[in-house]
């Protein structure tokens, strides 16, 4: 685990897999490219965000980002944040965290309280890889990893259908189970996480969620 929040869609190279070859442009009346992305093909998603940036703040981030709770202290792996940035430009994913501090929790593996309140040294990075794939109508559900150098993680994503806010459900690979559009709509109760060899249904809410602005 690294401290680190794809959370995250972080990019520099680009795994497009089980898309259409479609145009990632609807067509608007008269045949020319029209104004209403096309979030149904991997390459559509990619062709709406690029340029765009990404930011989640406040209620948005959730209580289990990569399905580890931000009250623990893990250290240099803590999942306490303050705020996540993501600026899409040439297909790259420029990532900008802020992690807040977990009060009341000085020794690693102990309880305490996130307060994003209290910021810390800002961390800055980008993907490798991103594959996305299982697209449904309208982004509506897909399939996403995520490869960092060290670290890969996995899970689904949707937007909403003014496709101004996107959803991540991430968990680092190998920790939990059922969490793809296969198994259901992103945030539904279908993930078992996988601690020590062992599963168990997941209970809390690994959901990031991004507003989205920009061209």
């Amino acid at each position: 685990m690294k401290k680190k929040l794809l959370s995250a869609v972080m990019t520099s190279a680009l795994c497009l897999v089980g898309c259409g070859e479609s145009d990632p442009n609807d067509d608007g009346p008269d045949g020319g490219p029209g104004n209403t992305p096309n979030l149904s093909t991997s390459q559509g998603i990619m062709t709406f965000l690029e340029g765009k940036t990404l930011t989640m703040t406040g209620d948005d981030i959730p209580t289990h980002p990569n399905g580890f709770s931000e009250d623990i202290n893990f250290g240099a792996s803590s999942q306490c944040y303050q705020s996540v940035t993501m600026s899409v430009q040439g297909g790259n994913f420029r990532v900008d965290s802020i992690p807040g501090t977990i009060e009341g929790a000085p020794q690693a593996g102990q309880v305490g309280t996130c307060n994003p309140e209290l910021p810390q040294n800002a961390l800055s990075f980008t993907s490798t890889v991103v594959s996305i794939e299982n697209v449904s109508a309208n982004g509506e559900c897909f399939d996403v990893a995520f490869t960092f150098p060290g670290f890969r993680q996995v899970g689904r994503g949707s937007f909403s259908a003014d496709q101004r806010r996107l959803e991540l459900e991430l968990f680092f690979e190998g920790g939990a189970t059922g969490a793809n559009c296969a198994a259901g709509d992103v945030g539904s109760d279908t993930v078992n996480q996988v601690v020590g060899g062992e599963s168990r249904a997941f209970e809390g809410n690994a959901v990031q969620r991004y507003v989205i602005s920009g061209s």
